[in-house]
Formats: C-alpha cells, sequence, structure tokens
C-alpha cells in the first residue's frame, strides 16, 4: 500500500476545517485561493482555452467591435483621412475599420491622405494579429482532445464473495472505445499526528481490476476493504470524521482521434452507501440485442446486511 503524505496541516489548537473537494465536481467546489498572485493577463493563454465557449466567444466579439470603434474614431480624427466617406459620420469610418481590419478589399471608400495611410497600416497589421490569434485559439479549443466519461453519483460499500468491497461504476458516454483503461483510486483523508497536528494524507487504493483493454460500455470499479485496505474497520461516522474523499481519476486512448484521454471526479463520506448495490442497468432488446439502461445508471438498492466480516 503506497502512501504519500501531505496537503494541509493545521496547528494542535486550530479549529479544524470543514470537509471540501479536492477534484471539483461544481463550481461551488473550487478553493479559493488567498494570497496568490495570478494576474489574470500573466496566463492569458490558459485563461482564454478555460473559459465558457459562450464567454470566449463574447470576449472575442468585444475585441473586435473594440477595435473596429477605437480605429475609426482614430480616421475621424484626421480630416478627409478616407476618401468618399462622409465628413464626421461614424458609420462610415467604422464600416470602413471593418474592411481594413477583416483584409476584404475596398469599394468606394480608400485611404486618401499620409495620415490615413499611416492608420490603416497599423489596423492591417493588428487585424492580422487578431486573425491569427484568434484562429490559434479557436483550433486549440476544438482540437482539445476530451473523455466524455459518465462517473456513478455515489459509491456503495457491500460484500462481494464475503469480503466488504468499495465499488462505484463508469460509463463511457461515447458510442466509441476507450482502449487501455487505466483506472486509479486514491483515498485522502485527515490524521493526527503525534504532535498533535492533523495533517491531509493520501493512500493508494487496490483494485480487483485496475486496467481494461476496451471501455466501451460500463465499467465496474471495486476495491476490497480486506485488513490491508486503509477502509479497513473504519465506519460511515469516522470517514466522515476524518475528511474523506475518495479521488478517481481515469485514463485512456481515444480510438477515434488517437489521443490520450482523461476524467476524474472525487466521493466524499456522505456520498459513500452503506448496505446498498447498484441496481442492474443491463437488458435485452426484443431483437436479442444487449442495451445499456442509462436512466439506472446513478440507482442502488438495499441488500440485506451481511452478518460477518463487516466493514462497518
Amino acid at each position: 500500500m503506497k502512501q504519500q503524505a501531505a496537503a494541509t496541516v493545521s496547528g494542535p489548537d486550530t479549529a479544524r476545517r470543514a470537509p471540501a473537494r479536492l477534484v471539483q465536481r461544481e463550481r461551488s467546489d473550487r478553493v479559493a485561493a488567498i494570497g496568490l498572485r495570478t494576474p489574470w493577463l500573466g496566463d492569458l493563454y490558459h485563461q482564454l482555452l478555460t473559459l465558457p465557449w459562450w464567454a470566449f466567444l463574447l470576449g472575442l466579439s468585444g475585441v473586435y467591435l473594440g477595435l473596429n470603434v477605437a480605429f475609426a474614431l482614430l480616421y475621424l480624427i484626421g480630416d478627409g483621412a478616407i476618401a468618399n466617406a462622409r465628413s464626421g459620420v461614424f458609420s462610415d469610418a467604422f464600416f470602413f475599420s471593418v474592411e481594413t481590419i477583416s483584409t476584404i478589399g475596398y469599394g468606394q471608400m480608400s485611404p486618401a491622405t499620409l495620415y490615413g495611410n499611416i492608420v490603416m497600416t497599423v489596423e492591417a497589421l493588428s487585424g492580422l494579429a487578431l486573425i491569427a490569434v484568434s484562429a490559434g485559439l479557436m483550433f486549440a479549443r476544438f482540437s482539445r482532445p476530451t473523455a466524455r466519461v459518465m462517473f456513478s453519483k455515489v459509491a456503495v460499500v457491500t460484500e462481494y464473495n464475503g469480503i466488504p468491497t468499495l465499488s462505484f461504476r463508469l460509463a463511457n458516454e461515447r458510442r466509441n472505445q476507450i482502449l487501455e483503461a487505466q483506472v486509479s483510486v486514491t483515498l485522502v483523508r485527515d490524521e493526527r499526528t503525534a504532535e498533535g497536528e492533523w495533517m491531509r494524507r493520501f493512500y493508494d487504493l487496490q483494485l480487483a481490476r485496475q486496467r481494461s483493454p476496451i471501455f466501451a460500455m460500463t465499467f465496474t470499479v471495486m476495491h476490497p476493504i480486506d485488513p490491508a485496505s486503509p477502509l479497513w474497520n473504519e465506519t460511515p461516522s469516522s470517514l466522515a470524521e476524518r475528511a474523506v474523499e475518495i479521488i478517481v481519476t481515469v485514463s485512456g486512448v481515444d480510438e477515434t482521434i488517437s489521443h490520450p484521454v482523461h476524467a476524474r471526479t472525487s466521493y466524499l463520506a456522505d456520498e459513500l452507501l452503506w448496505g446498498r448495490r447498484f441496481a442492474d442497468v443491463f437488458a435485452e432488446t426484443q431483437d436479442g440485442r444487449l442495451a445499456i439502461d442509462y436512466r439506472r445508471f446513478h440507482d442502488t438498492e438495499p441488500i440485506k446486511p451481511p452478518e460477518a466480516n463487516q466493514a462497518s
């Protein structure tokens, strides 16, 4: 059993923090950073890649319109800078700017003075840079490999072949296969040191099956809770007291794009259901084909608690 210590340490007299996820499921799970200097512009490329699509497109549109408004005002400053444009009319200068920054080509309007040609040159260069950067960002966002792995909302603890077992299940939401799928499960919990300090520790959980050569439908991940397991003799109340979190990561190669993909989730102590099992999702159609009912993917069923070898 591998053990790695560390994350958060608090003094012996310090009140313990409330349980919080290390792995973000929802936006509300995001850990707040206090005292860390991370200017938005300091990592602009990463920020633009992680923005939601609506925010990215809205920001790109704002930059495009803002540049055209700025250059339209510069054209208006120079009297007669644009040939065949109405004097002082903003709309003529704005649409001339749109033609310039987009390298569309001019109709009746064109630069008429040295000042107009200088502003046009600067705007053309700005337009080339904007198109290059926006095209690169769009391609990076579209080509970024992603996995659509569905995780069960809860995990269950029940006996399997007479051994208490922690189980949860995965499903590939795409109608393709993930090759050489690897699953890693880590237990994270608070422990008190001999000096009376609380420390966050990580334990790798051994799985009954950690690898699947082909992940096309569903995959039930199982961890036997034997004497070598960090979960041995644990109870729901003891897991909650230690702020336990089960971190799950899945990686593999998407056969469609031939690129590595990954997904992750986590389960807190109150998301571990004891004495329950997952509902069966496999069925058979009238024409004899295998079917999976994803409507029952997260459902669990109660079972009769075993009389011996309980982990609780």
